[in-house]
């Protein structure tokens, strides 16, 4: 189905929905009117002329815009509650994508290390997954900027094992699959291990983070090693948790397959959007506003 409002192929049982849904509206984020894993009102914005002129023929004649988004991790992606209707930060991104391109939107909801895959085999026409443009994605995809997203490590409350970037030797570190994190930046972290002799990560792999705070609580992890404002909203709904560092703050970029004419319609989309008021309104919804970025930059790799 299709419509203007989000319209999702889930993948996520209702009782995991439910499930979601009911962490997402206990926390304010503070210096936000929504609370972080709240649904924000719907934000729209009007066709820009010189990107729809830019669309190749057939997205033009389909009308529909098909974006791949991960399943829920509030406050980036969730679904509205006692709905399968995508929102958060990316939807709305998506959203505004659409608008400013005159098309209507069709989310597909999708694991994050299928998306790649389905974007080869022309299932969406691009992804707003907080997907870190590295030299690797880009043999593939070509990358449009839109937020800058930063990593955290997140520990029990308090840091009993003194947990930090420069002390994960050995230790129990829950990753998402196909993540920067565990694709860029855990062979550093592991080849610093080795050249000061010390064991390296003992690596978990998991589809999403509630999986893999789920694997903190029970002791089945150290940490948890991940997208910064994903965990730290997590962090805001149980406090025996907190973030014990972030690093490494850089852009993220929308993903489209290459050679598909879309990179430049929609490079003209978010530099629109980037100048737009909604561009901020959908930042401050879910407070993140110092996330935002100045310029719509194409394929610089990080």
């Amino acid at each position: 189905m299709t419509t203007r409002t989000r319209a999702c192929a889930g993948i996520a049982t209702a009782l995991v929905v439910a499930a979601l849904m009911s962490a997402c509206s206990q926390s304010e984020a503070p210096g936000s009117e929504t609370g972080a894993g709240e649904a924000a009102e719907p934000v729209s914005i009007d066709a820009v002329p010189e990107a729809v002129a830019l669309l190749p023929e057939s997205i033009s004649d389909a009308g529909v815009l098909r974006v791949a988004i991960p399943t829920n991790e509030p406050p980036t992606q969730f679904y509205r509650e006692g709905t399968q209707e995508m929102t958060g930060l990316n939807p709305d991104i998506a959203a505004l994508v659409a608008d400013a391109l005159g098309l209507e939107l069709e989310v597909v909801v999708s694991n994050f290390d299928s998306i790649i895959p389905g974007l080869a085999a022309n299932r969406f026409d691009m992804t707003v997954s907080s997907m870190t443009p590295t030299v690797e994605r880009m043999e593939a995809l070509d990358f449009v900027e839109y937020v800058n997203m930063g990593s955290a490590l997140v520990v029990p409350t308090g840091n009993p094992d003194r947990i930090a970037f420069d002390a994960l030797c050995g230790k129990r570190v829950a990753v998402l699959t196909g993540s920067y994190q565990l694709t860029v930046q855990i062979p550093d972290l592991d080849a610093a291990c080795t050249a000061a002799g010390q064991d390296p990560l003992e690596i978990q792999q998991f589809q999403d983070t509630r999986q893999a705070i789920s694997s903190l609580a029970s002791d089945r992890s150290d940490v948890v090693y991940a997208d910064g404002p994903i965990l730290s909203y997590a962090t805001l709904q149980n406090p025996d948790f907190e973030v014990a560092e972030e690093n490494n703050v850089a852009p993220v970029g929308i993903g489209i397959t290459k050679g598909t004419g879309m990179t430049e319609p929609v490079e003209a989309a978010m530099t629109a959007i980037i100048e737009s008021p909604e561009y901020g309104s959908v930042l401050s919804a879910y407070g993140l506003e110092s996330m935002a970025v100045t310029e719509a930059r194409v394929n610089v790799a990080q």
